[in-house]
């Protein structure tokens, strides 16, 4: 799994946000302690958390399973637009049949669990969706066979209103083992000036 921040916003969108509300421009220090202060206690501690919404971040993230995906389409207040399957399976039936005992062969294509008995299955799986590639039977079809644990990329466009969501929920240690890991490694990518305002939502705790 790998995470890229492509874009974020500004704080000082945020804050200047906020400010139109009460008119204090004049007050602000252009993104600076008092601008942030502002916003964490306007957006945050006083829960005027529409204002949050002026912040948006854009991830590039690959290498997670089409399981995960599944969860990530949960969050509606997102954008993403993700690998298509109907154009890009050529490099599934471009390769050789995998080797259920060696589990590094197939990781190029598949998420495994550490579960043995799961990821054999699994390269079973991926073995089945290529013979019928290799029949020439078409990827609108064949991909109907795919596993879960097929591996997929997306963009990503959150407010920080949503990620705070996604991010109290998916850190949680009774979320997917899989978005888990997102969440911590989506926090650990955003900007260390914007982390402050992620701090209470996010589960310090990754095991």
């Amino acid at each position: 799994m790998e995470v890229e921040l492509l874009h974020h916003t500004p704080l000082e969108v945020c804050s200047h946000a906020i400010r139109t509300c009460w008119q204090s421009f004049d007050k602000s220090d252009n993104g600076g302690d008092k601008d942030r202060a502002l916003i964490d206690r306007v957006g945050n501690k006083y829960k005027h958390s529409s204002t949050l919404e002026h912040l948006v971040y854009t991830f590039y993230i690959s290498g997670i399973s089409r399981a995960l995906l599944q969860e990530l389409a949960r969050h509606r207040m997102a954008s993403l637009s993700v690998k298509s399957t109907r154009y890009t399976l050529k490099e599934l039936k471009n390769t050789e049949p995998f080797d259920e005992d060696d589990f590094s062969g197939a990781e190029k294509f598949i998420v495994l669990t550490g579960n043995e008995s799961v990821d054999r299955a699994s390269i079973r799986a991926l073995n089945g969706i290529q013979e019928l590639l290799k029949r020439g039977i078409s990827n609108d079809i064949a991909k109907f066979a795919l596993p879960e644990c097929y591996k997929t990329e997306l963009t990503w466009t959150i407010n920080a209103r949503s990620l705070q969501n996604f991010l109290a929920l998916r850190s949680s240690k009774s979320a997917l083992w899989e978005i888990r890991r997102l969440a911590h490694t989506i926090y650990q990518e955003l900007p260390k000036s914007h982390q402050y305002l992620f701090d209470e939502c996010i589960s310090k705790d990754e095991n």
